[in-house]
Protein backbone atom coordinates (compact mmCIF):
# COMPACT_ATOMS: atom_id res chain seq x y z
CA UNK A 1 0.00 0.00 0.00
CA UNK A 2 2.79 2.40 0.91
CA UNK A 3 4.67 1.59 -2.29
CA UNK A 4 1.54 2.14 -4.34
CA UNK A 5 0.94 5.52 -2.72
CA UNK A 6 4.56 6.57 -3.26
CA UNK A 7 4.33 5.49 -6.91
CA UNK A 8 1.10 7.44 -7.34
CA UNK A 9 2.67 10.51 -5.72
CA UNK A 10 5.70 10.32 -8.00
CA UNK A 11 3.60 9.90 -11.14
CA UNK A 12 1.38 12.82 -10.21
CA UNK A 13 4.34 15.05 -9.39
CA UNK A 14 6.35 14.15 -12.49
CA UNK A 15 3.57 13.61 -14.99
CA UNK A 16 2.84 15.66 -18.04
CA UNK A 17 3.38 19.40 -18.02
CA UNK A 18 1.33 21.54 -20.34
CA UNK A 19 3.02 24.28 -22.30
CA UNK A 20 6.24 24.25 -24.32
CA UNK A 21 9.53 22.98 -22.95
CA UNK A 22 12.33 25.53 -22.98
CA UNK A 23 15.00 25.50 -25.66
CA UNK A 24 17.56 28.28 -25.68
CA UNK A 25 17.10 30.48 -28.78
CA UNK A 26 20.12 31.31 -30.90
CA UNK A 27 21.83 34.68 -30.66
CA UNK A 28 23.85 36.68 -33.17
CA UNK A 29 27.48 35.82 -32.41
CA UNK A 30 30.30 37.05 -34.69
CA UNK A 31 33.16 34.76 -35.63
CA UNK A 32 35.77 37.29 -34.53
CA UNK A 33 36.16 40.78 -33.12
CA UNK A 34 36.45 43.59 -35.64
CA UNK A 35 38.93 45.53 -33.50
CA UNK A 36 40.95 42.48 -32.46
CA UNK A 37 43.64 42.51 -35.21
CA UNK A 38 46.92 43.49 -33.61
CA UNK A 39 45.56 42.73 -30.16
CA UNK A 40 47.33 40.11 -28.07
CA UNK A 41 45.50 36.84 -28.57
CA UNK A 42 44.82 34.73 -25.52
CA UNK A 43 46.39 31.32 -25.24
CA UNK A 44 44.11 28.39 -24.35
CA UNK A 45 45.40 28.46 -20.77
CA UNK A 46 44.49 32.10 -20.26
CA UNK A 47 41.62 32.57 -22.70
CA UNK A 48 39.67 34.45 -20.07
CA UNK A 49 40.29 36.50 -16.95
CA UNK A 50 40.53 34.38 -13.83
CA UNK A 51 40.36 35.23 -10.16
CA UNK A 52 40.42 38.77 -8.79
CA UNK A 53 40.77 40.67 -12.07
CA UNK A 54 41.92 43.91 -10.43
CA UNK A 55 45.24 42.30 -9.52
CA UNK A 56 46.44 42.88 -13.10
CA UNK A 57 47.09 46.50 -12.05
CA UNK A 58 49.55 45.43 -9.33
CA UNK A 59 48.38 48.08 -6.87
CA UNK A 60 48.29 46.93 -3.22
CA UNK A 61 45.79 49.59 -2.14
CA UNK A 62 43.39 48.66 -4.94
CA UNK A 63 43.85 45.00 -4.02
CA UNK A 64 42.74 45.77 -0.46
CA UNK A 65 39.76 47.90 -1.47
CA UNK A 66 38.18 45.68 -4.13
CA UNK A 67 37.16 42.72 -1.92
CA UNK A 68 35.43 45.15 0.44
CA UNK A 69 32.87 45.96 -2.25
CA UNK A 70 31.35 42.48 -2.23
CA UNK A 71 31.37 42.37 1.58
CA UNK A 72 30.29 45.84 2.69
CA UNK A 73 28.55 47.60 -0.21
CA UNK A 74 24.97 48.26 0.88
CA UNK A 75 23.49 48.20 -2.62
CA UNK A 76 24.92 44.72 -3.09
CA UNK A 77 23.56 43.73 0.33
CA UNK A 78 20.11 44.71 -0.92
CA UNK A 79 20.65 42.71 -4.12
CA UNK A 80 21.68 39.69 -2.07
CA UNK A 81 18.51 39.97 0.01
CA UNK A 82 16.51 40.10 -3.23
CA UNK A 83 18.17 36.85 -4.32
CA UNK A 84 17.35 35.18 -1.00
CA UNK A 85 13.78 36.38 -1.35
CA UNK A 86 13.56 34.87 -4.83
CA UNK A 87 14.93 31.59 -3.46
CA UNK A 88 12.29 31.55 -0.72
CA UNK A 89 9.54 32.09 -3.30
CA UNK A 90 10.63 28.83 -4.96
CA UNK A 91 10.03 26.92 -1.73
CA UNK A 92 6.67 28.63 -1.32
CA UNK A 93 5.55 27.60 -4.82
CA UNK A 94 6.93 24.09 -4.46
CA UNK A 95 4.90 23.55 -1.31
CA UNK A 96 1.77 23.38 -3.47
CA UNK A 97 2.95 20.05 -4.88
CA UNK A 98 2.57 18.21 -1.59
CA UNK A 99 -0.40 17.14 0.54
CA UNK A 100 -1.58 19.24 3.43
CA UNK A 101 -1.94 17.33 6.70
CA UNK A 102 -3.92 18.61 9.68
CA UNK A 103 -4.96 17.52 13.15
CA UNK A 104 -8.00 18.67 15.12
CA UNK A 105 -8.82 17.87 18.72
CA UNK A 106 -11.62 19.10 20.96
CA UNK A 107 -13.07 18.48 24.42
CA UNK A 108 -16.24 19.95 25.87
CA UNK A 109 -17.53 19.96 29.45
CA UNK A 110 -21.25 20.80 29.44
CA UNK A 111 -24.37 20.61 31.53
CA UNK A 112 -27.88 22.06 31.89
CA UNK A 113 -30.14 23.11 34.74
CA UNK A 114 -29.64 25.75 37.43
CA UNK A 115 -26.54 24.22 38.99
CA UNK A 116 -24.85 23.31 35.75
CA UNK A 117 -21.59 24.70 34.49
CA UNK A 118 -19.77 24.28 31.26
CA UNK A 119 -16.32 24.81 29.81
CA UNK A 120 -15.53 24.35 26.14
CA UNK A 121 -12.31 24.25 24.14
CA UNK A 122 -13.87 23.04 20.88
CA UNK A 123 -17.06 21.67 19.33
CA UNK A 124 -19.09 18.92 21.05
CA UNK A 125 -22.58 17.98 22.25
CA UNK A 126 -24.53 18.33 25.50
CA UNK A 127 -26.75 15.68 27.15
CA UNK A 128 -30.25 16.32 28.36
CA UNK A 129 -29.34 16.53 32.02
CA UNK A 130 -26.37 16.64 34.36
CA UNK A 131 -22.73 17.23 33.54
CA UNK A 132 -20.89 15.33 30.86
CA UNK A 133 -17.76 15.60 28.70
CA UNK A 134 -17.59 14.97 24.96
CA UNK A 135 -14.57 15.02 22.70
CA UNK A 136 -13.16 14.32 19.28
CA UNK A 137 -9.79 13.78 17.64
CA UNK A 138 -9.45 13.89 13.87
CA UNK A 139 -6.72 13.86 11.26
CA UNK A 140 -7.17 15.16 7.74
CA UNK A 141 -5.24 15.08 4.49
CA UNK A 142 -5.97 17.15 1.42
CA UNK A 143 -4.07 17.17 -1.83
CA UNK A 144 -4.44 18.79 -5.22
CA UNK A 145 -2.20 16.65 -7.49
CA UNK A 146 -0.38 18.65 -10.14
CA UNK A 147 -1.62 16.47 -12.97
CA UNK A 148 -1.13 19.07 -15.69
CA UNK A 149 2.10 20.53 -14.37
CA UNK A 150 0.75 24.00 -13.63
CA UNK A 151 2.54 24.20 -10.30
CA UNK A 152 5.72 22.69 -11.70
CA UNK A 153 5.75 25.27 -14.48
CA UNK A 154 5.41 27.97 -11.83
CA UNK A 155 8.29 26.41 -9.92
CA UNK A 156 10.34 26.46 -13.13
CA UNK A 157 9.49 30.13 -13.54
CA UNK A 158 10.46 30.88 -9.94
CA UNK A 159 13.74 28.97 -10.30
CA UNK A 160 14.58 31.03 -13.38
CA UNK A 161 13.63 34.19 -11.47
CA UNK A 162 16.04 33.25 -8.67
CA UNK A 163 18.78 32.60 -11.22
CA UNK A 164 18.06 36.00 -12.77
CA UNK A 165 18.43 37.54 -9.33
CA UNK A 166 21.74 35.71 -8.82
CA UNK A 167 23.00 36.93 -12.20
CA UNK A 168 21.85 40.46 -11.40
CA UNK A 169 23.77 40.28 -8.13
CA UNK A 170 26.90 39.13 -9.97
CA UNK A 171 26.46 41.87 -12.56
CA UNK A 172 25.97 44.54 -9.89
CA UNK A 173 29.06 43.28 -8.05
CA UNK A 174 31.13 43.44 -11.24
CA UNK A 175 29.77 46.89 -12.04
CA UNK A 176 30.54 48.29 -8.58
CA UNK A 177 34.00 46.74 -8.52
CA UNK A 178 34.73 48.19 -11.97
CA UNK A 179 33.40 51.55 -10.78
CA UNK A 180 35.72 51.42 -7.78
CA UNK A 181 38.69 50.63 -10.05
CA UNK A 182 37.73 53.53 -12.32
CA UNK A 183 37.35 55.91 -9.39
CA UNK A 184 40.69 54.74 -8.02
CA UNK A 185 42.39 55.36 -11.38
CA UNK A 186 40.75 58.79 -11.54
CA UNK A 187 42.02 59.49 -8.03
CA UNK A 188 45.54 58.49 -9.06
CA UNK A 189 45.12 60.65 -12.15
CA UNK A 190 44.28 63.56 -9.86
CA UNK A 191 47.39 62.76 -7.81
CA UNK A 192 49.48 62.88 -10.98
CA UNK A 193 47.89 66.18 -12.04
CA UNK A 194 48.53 67.61 -8.58
CA UNK A 195 52.21 66.62 -8.72
CA UNK A 196 52.53 68.11 -12.20
CA UNK A 197 50.84 71.34 -11.15
CA UNK A 198 52.97 71.57 -8.01
CA UNK A 199 56.09 71.35 -10.17
CA UNK A 200 54.58 73.86 -12.57
CA UNK A 201 53.75 76.31 -9.77
CA UNK A 202 57.35 76.04 -8.52
CA UNK A 203 58.68 76.72 -12.02
CA UNK A 204 56.29 79.64 -12.52
CA UNK A 205 57.34 81.12 -9.17
CA UNK A 206 60.94 81.08 -10.34
CA UNK A 207 59.94 82.73 -13.60
CA UNK A 208 58.02 85.39 -11.70
CA UNK A 209 61.03 86.05 -9.50
CA UNK A 210 63.23 86.47 -12.58
CA UNK A 211 60.82 88.91 -14.21
CA UNK A 212 60.43 90.90 -10.99
CA UNK A 213 64.22 91.19 -10.70
CA UNK A 214 64.50 92.30 -14.31
CA UNK A 215 61.64 94.75 -13.89
CA UNK A 216 63.29 96.23 -10.81
CA UNK A 217 66.49 96.57 -12.84
CA UNK A 218 64.54 98.36 -15.55
CA UNK A 219 65.41 95.88 -18.28
CA UNK A 220 61.78 94.82 -18.94
CA UNK A 221 58.38 96.42 -18.62
CA UNK A 222 55.96 95.75 -15.71
CA UNK A 223 53.69 94.00 -18.20
CA UNK A 224 56.01 90.99 -18.14
CA UNK A 225 55.65 90.79 -14.35
CA UNK A 226 51.88 90.96 -14.55
CA UNK A 227 51.85 88.28 -17.23
CA UNK A 228 54.06 85.98 -15.15
CA UNK A 229 51.92 86.54 -12.06
CA UNK A 230 48.71 85.81 -13.97
CA UNK A 231 50.22 82.62 -15.31
CA UNK A 232 51.21 81.56 -11.78
CA UNK A 233 47.73 82.31 -10.45
CA UNK A 234 46.19 80.22 -13.22
CA UNK A 235 48.37 77.24 -12.32
CA UNK A 236 47.48 77.62 -8.65
CA UNK A 237 43.77 77.63 -9.53
CA UNK A 238 44.19 74.40 -11.50
CA UNK A 239 45.99 72.89 -8.51
CA UNK A 240 43.07 73.70 -6.21
CA UNK A 241 40.62 72.24 -8.73
CA UNK A 242 42.61 69.01 -8.96
CA UNK A 243 42.47 68.69 -5.17
CA UNK A 244 38.70 69.08 -5.24
CA UNK A 245 38.34 66.31 -7.83
CA UNK A 246 40.58 64.00 -5.80
CA UNK A 247 38.48 64.51 -2.67
CA UNK A 248 35.31 63.59 -4.55
CA UNK A 249 36.83 60.39 -5.94
CA UNK A 250 37.96 59.43 -2.44
CA UNK A 251 34.45 60.01 -1.09
CA UNK A 252 32.95 57.88 -3.87
CA UNK A 253 35.36 55.04 -3.11
CA UNK A 254 34.44 55.17 0.58
CA UNK A 255 30.75 54.73 -0.21
CA UNK A 256 31.45 51.87 -2.64
CA UNK A 257 33.25 49.92 0.10
CA UNK A 258 30.46 50.60 2.60
CA UNK A 259 32.15 53.34 4.64
CA UNK A 260 31.33 56.91 5.45
CA UNK A 261 33.73 59.30 3.67
CA UNK A 262 35.14 60.40 7.03
CA UNK A 263 36.31 56.83 7.70
CA UNK A 264 38.47 56.38 4.61
CA UNK A 265 41.62 58.21 3.59
CA UNK A 266 43.80 57.12 0.69
CA UNK A 267 47.39 58.41 0.71
CA UNK A 268 48.75 60.05 -2.41
CA UNK A 269 50.31 57.70 -4.92
CA UNK A 270 51.43 57.30 -8.50
CA UNK A 271 49.29 56.62 -11.53
CA UNK A 272 49.96 53.15 -12.96
CA UNK A 273 52.42 53.43 -15.83
CA UNK A 274 51.65 50.17 -17.63
CA UNK A 275 48.32 49.18 -19.14
CA UNK A 276 47.61 45.47 -18.61
CA UNK A 277 47.07 43.19 -21.58
CA UNK A 278 43.58 41.73 -21.25
CA UNK A 279 42.87 38.37 -22.96
CA UNK A 280 39.70 38.80 -25.02
CA UNK A 281 39.10 35.16 -25.88
CA UNK A 282 36.69 34.07 -28.61
CA UNK A 283 33.34 35.79 -29.22
CA UNK A 284 31.56 32.46 -28.86
CA UNK A 285 32.64 32.24 -25.21
CA UNK A 286 31.19 35.62 -24.28
CA UNK A 287 27.69 34.21 -23.76
CA UNK A 288 29.00 32.23 -20.78
CA UNK A 289 31.15 35.05 -19.39
CA UNK A 290 28.76 37.95 -18.81
CA UNK A 291 26.21 37.90 -15.98
CA UNK A 292 23.87 40.30 -17.77
CA UNK A 293 23.67 37.89 -20.72
CA UNK A 294 23.00 35.04 -18.30
CA UNK A 295 20.21 37.08 -16.69
CA UNK A 296 18.66 37.76 -20.09
CA UNK A 297 18.86 34.07 -21.00
CA UNK A 298 17.21 33.04 -17.74
CA UNK A 299 14.49 35.64 -18.39
CA UNK A 300 13.64 33.69 -21.55
CA UNK A 301 13.35 30.48 -19.52
CA UNK A 302 11.12 32.25 -17.03
CA UNK A 303 8.84 33.63 -19.75
CA UNK A 304 8.66 30.22 -21.41
CA UNK A 305 7.54 28.61 -18.15
CA UNK A 306 4.86 31.25 -17.75
CA UNK A 307 3.32 30.07 -21.03
CA UNK A 308 2.81 26.69 -19.37
CA UNK A 309 1.24 28.35 -16.36
CA UNK A 310 -1.17 30.22 -18.65
CA UNK A 311 -2.03 27.09 -20.67
CA UNK A 312 -2.70 25.23 -17.43
CA UNK A 313 -5.69 27.48 -16.77
CA UNK A 314 -7.57 25.49 -19.45
CA UNK A 315 -7.41 22.29 -17.42
CA UNK A 316 -9.54 21.32 -14.42
CA UNK A 317 -8.21 21.20 -10.88
CA UNK A 318 -8.55 17.91 -8.98
CA UNK A 319 -8.64 17.81 -5.20
CA UNK A 320 -8.50 14.73 -2.96
CA UNK A 321 -9.32 14.67 0.73
CA UNK A 322 -9.42 12.14 3.53
CA UNK A 323 -10.48 12.41 7.17
CA UNK A 324 -10.27 9.93 10.00
CA UNK A 325 -10.57 10.04 13.75
CA UNK A 326 -12.75 9.50 16.78
CA UNK A 327 -15.70 11.27 18.33
CA UNK A 328 -17.36 10.29 21.61
CA UNK A 329 -20.06 11.61 23.93
CA UNK A 330 -19.26 10.98 26.71
CA UNK A 331 -15.52 11.13 26.10
CA UNK A 332 -14.83 7.88 27.94
CA UNK A 333 -13.64 5.31 25.43
CA UNK A 334 -12.91 7.98 22.80
CA UNK A 335 -10.41 5.82 20.95
CA UNK A 336 -12.56 2.69 20.79
CA UNK A 337 -13.48 1.25 17.41
CA UNK A 338 -17.15 2.08 17.89
CA UNK A 339 -16.31 5.80 18.08
CA UNK A 340 -14.19 5.84 14.91
CA UNK A 341 -15.18 7.94 11.91
CA UNK A 342 -13.73 8.52 8.45
CA UNK A 343 -14.47 10.06 5.11
CA UNK A 344 -12.94 10.16 1.64
CA UNK A 345 -13.68 12.74 -1.00
CA UNK A 346 -12.66 13.99 -4.39
CA UNK A 347 -13.65 17.06 -6.33
CA UNK A 348 -12.84 18.59 -9.68
CA UNK A 349 -13.38 22.16 -10.77
CA UNK A 350 -13.04 23.63 -14.22
CA UNK A 351 -14.14 26.67 -16.14
CA UNK A 352 -16.41 26.18 -19.15
CA UNK A 353 -16.64 29.79 -20.32
CA UNK A 354 -14.77 32.92 -19.29
CA UNK A 355 -15.04 35.24 -22.28
CA UNK A 356 -11.58 34.60 -23.72
CA UNK A 357 -9.64 35.38 -20.55
CA UNK A 358 -7.52 32.23 -20.72
CA UNK A 359 -6.74 32.63 -24.41
CA UNK A 360 -5.68 36.22 -23.80
CA UNK A 361 -3.49 35.08 -20.92
CA UNK A 362 -1.74 32.53 -23.14
CA UNK A 363 -1.23 35.12 -25.88
CA UNK A 364 0.18 37.60 -23.39
CA UNK A 365 2.61 34.97 -22.07
CA UNK A 366 3.71 34.04 -25.60
CA UNK A 367 4.35 37.66 -26.53
CA UNK A 368 6.25 38.15 -23.26
CA UNK A 369 8.45 35.23 -24.32
CA UNK A 370 9.05 36.80 -27.74
CA UNK A 371 9.94 40.05 -25.99
CA UNK A 372 12.45 38.25 -23.77
CA UNK A 373 14.09 36.70 -26.85
CA UNK A 374 14.51 40.12 -28.46
CA UNK A 375 15.91 41.57 -25.24
CA UNK A 376 18.33 38.66 -24.93
CA UNK A 377 19.62 39.13 -28.45
CA UNK A 378 19.94 42.87 -27.92
CA UNK A 379 21.88 42.27 -24.70
CA UNK A 380 24.30 40.04 -26.62
CA UNK A 381 24.74 42.60 -29.41
CA UNK A 382 25.31 45.38 -26.88
CA UNK A 383 27.94 43.25 -25.15
CA UNK A 384 29.87 42.82 -28.40
CA UNK A 385 29.57 46.54 -29.09
CA UNK A 386 31.03 47.36 -25.68
CA UNK A 387 34.00 45.07 -26.27
CA UNK A 388 34.64 46.49 -29.73
CA UNK A 389 34.40 50.03 -28.32
CA UNK A 390 37.02 49.36 -25.66
CA UNK A 391 39.33 47.47 -28.02
CA UNK A 392 39.28 50.39 -30.44
CA UNK A 393 39.70 52.87 -27.58
CA UNK A 394 42.78 51.06 -26.31
CA UNK A 395 44.27 50.85 -29.79
CA UNK A 396 43.70 54.52 -30.57
CA UNK A 397 44.76 55.73 -27.13
CA UNK A 398 48.01 53.76 -27.42
CA UNK A 399 48.76 55.62 -30.64
CA UNK A 400 47.81 58.92 -29.03
CA UNK A 401 50.07 58.19 -26.05
CA UNK A 402 53.10 57.84 -28.33
CA UNK A 403 52.29 61.12 -30.07
CA UNK A 404 51.75 62.93 -26.77
CA UNK A 405 55.03 61.69 -25.35
CA UNK A 406 56.79 63.06 -28.42
CA UNK A 407 54.89 66.33 -28.02
CA UNK A 408 55.96 66.62 -24.38
CA UNK A 409 59.58 66.10 -25.37
CA UNK A 410 59.37 68.74 -28.09
CA UNK A 411 57.58 71.21 -25.82
CA UNK A 412 60.17 70.71 -23.08
CA UNK A 413 63.01 71.44 -25.49
CA UNK A 414 61.14 74.44 -26.90
CA UNK A 415 60.72 75.89 -23.41
CA UNK A 416 64.40 75.52 -22.65
CA UNK A 417 65.30 77.31 -25.89
CA UNK A 418 62.79 80.08 -25.15
CA UNK A 419 64.24 80.58 -21.65
CA UNK A 420 67.77 80.75 -23.01
CA UNK A 421 66.82 83.25 -25.70
CA UNK A 422 64.81 85.31 -23.22
CA UNK A 423 67.76 85.51 -20.85
CA UNK A 424 69.92 86.50 -23.82
CA UNK A 425 67.45 89.24 -24.64
CA UNK A 426 66.63 88.00 -28.13
CA UNK A 427 62.92 87.30 -27.44
CA UNK A 428 60.36 88.84 -25.12
CA UNK A 429 58.64 87.12 -22.21
CA UNK A 430 55.52 86.22 -24.19
CA UNK A 431 57.60 83.62 -26.02
CA UNK A 432 58.47 82.01 -22.70
CA UNK A 433 54.86 82.13 -21.54
CA UNK A 434 53.69 80.51 -24.75
CA UNK A 435 56.26 77.73 -24.39
CA UNK A 436 55.31 77.14 -20.74
CA UNK A 437 51.61 76.97 -21.56
CA UNK A 438 52.28 74.52 -24.38
CA UNK A 439 54.41 72.27 -22.19
CA UNK A 440 51.86 72.19 -19.37
CA UNK A 441 49.03 71.44 -21.79
CA UNK A 442 50.98 68.61 -23.42
CA UNK A 443 51.96 67.14 -20.05
CA UNK A 444 48.36 67.26 -18.83
CA UNK A 445 47.13 65.69 -22.05
CA UNK A 446 49.72 62.91 -21.76
CA UNK A 447 48.53 62.17 -18.22
CA UNK A 448 44.90 62.19 -19.34
CA UNK A 449 45.66 59.79 -22.18
CA UNK A 450 47.40 57.37 -19.81
CA UNK A 451 44.50 57.68 -17.39
CA UNK A 452 42.00 57.02 -20.20
CA UNK A 453 43.97 53.97 -21.33
CA UNK A 454 43.73 52.52 -17.84
CA UNK A 455 40.02 53.35 -17.65
CA UNK A 456 39.45 51.68 -21.02
CA UNK A 457 41.20 48.55 -19.77
CA UNK A 458 38.83 48.44 -16.79
CA UNK A 459 35.86 48.87 -19.10
CA UNK A 460 37.16 46.07 -21.33
CA UNK A 461 37.53 43.73 -18.36
CA UNK A 462 33.99 44.61 -17.29
CA UNK A 463 32.68 44.08 -20.83
CA UNK A 464 34.33 40.64 -20.86
CA UNK A 465 32.60 39.66 -17.62
CA UNK A 466 35.46 40.14 -15.18
CA UNK A 467 36.21 36.42 -14.87
CA UNK A 468 32.60 35.43 -14.15
CA UNK A 469 31.26 32.19 -15.65
CA UNK A 470 27.69 31.03 -16.20
CA UNK A 471 28.58 27.93 -14.18
CA UNK A 472 28.66 30.25 -11.16
CA UNK A 473 24.87 30.50 -11.30
CA UNK A 474 23.00 28.32 -8.78
CA UNK A 475 21.55 25.26 -10.49
CA UNK A 476 17.93 24.17 -10.29
CA UNK A 477 19.03 21.35 -8.00
CA UNK A 478 20.80 23.73 -5.64
CA UNK A 479 17.68 25.89 -5.47
CA UNK A 480 15.43 22.85 -4.82
CA UNK A 481 17.34 20.63 -2.41
CA UNK A 482 16.00 17.25 -1.39
CA UNK A 483 13.49 16.58 -4.20
CA UNK A 484 15.44 15.41 -7.26
CA UNK A 485 12.39 14.44 -9.35
CA UNK A 486 11.14 18.05 -9.26
CA UNK A 487 14.31 19.54 -10.74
Amino acid sequence: MRRSFALCLTVCLTGCMVGPDYHKPAAIVPAHYKEAPGWTKAQPADASIKGPWWQVYHDPILDRLEPMVAVSNQTLAADYAAYEQASAIIQEARGGLFPSVGLTGSATRAGNGGGGSSASVGGGSASASGLHTSGSFEGSVSWAPDIWGKIRRQVQSDVAAAQISAADLANATLSDQALLASDYIDLRGSDAQIKLLQRTVTAYQKSLQITENQSNAGTITPLNVITARAQLDGARAQLVSAGEARAQYEHAIAVLVGHAPVDLSIPAGDLMQSVPEVPVGLPSTLLQRRPDIAAAERAMAQSNAQIGVAVGAYYPDLSLSALGGYSADPIAGLFSVSNALWSLGASATGTLFEGGTRAAGVSAAEFAYQQSIALYRQTVLTAFQQIEDQLSALRILAQQAQIEQAAVGDASRALQIALNEYQAGTVDYTTVVSAQVTLLADQQTALSVQQNRLLASVSLIEALGGGWQSSDLPTSGALQPGVPFLQ
